[in-house]
């Protein structure tokens, strides 16, 4: 992986991690932002791939949003409200 894909990557999902704290009315910082929409992201393919969704731009970029929603709630989960 080159520099620029790392630093695409990193951008994309402090973007998606921003929006699924939106979205879940968290509160944390741009580290925990992309490190949430990056793992996020994962989760999210993850369970598309088990359930056979897929698609283009739009649909991922929904389902890595979706992925970061779980993180959150399973991060409320283990850690309490105030995430």
């Amino acid at each position: 992986m080159s520099l620029v894909s790392i630093l695409i990557t990193i951008l994309i999902g402090a973007l998606i991690g921003w929006l699924a704290s939106i979205i879940m009315k968290s509160s944390h910082g741009f580290i925990m932002s992309c490190v949430i929409g990056i793992v996020g992201s994962f989760i999210g393919g993850f369970l598309a791939s088990l359930i056979g969704l897929g698609g283009g731009i739009i649909v991922t970029i929904l389902i890595d949003i979706a992925g970061a929603c779980i993180l959150i709630a399973l991060l409320r989960l283990i850690l309490g409200k105030k995430w």
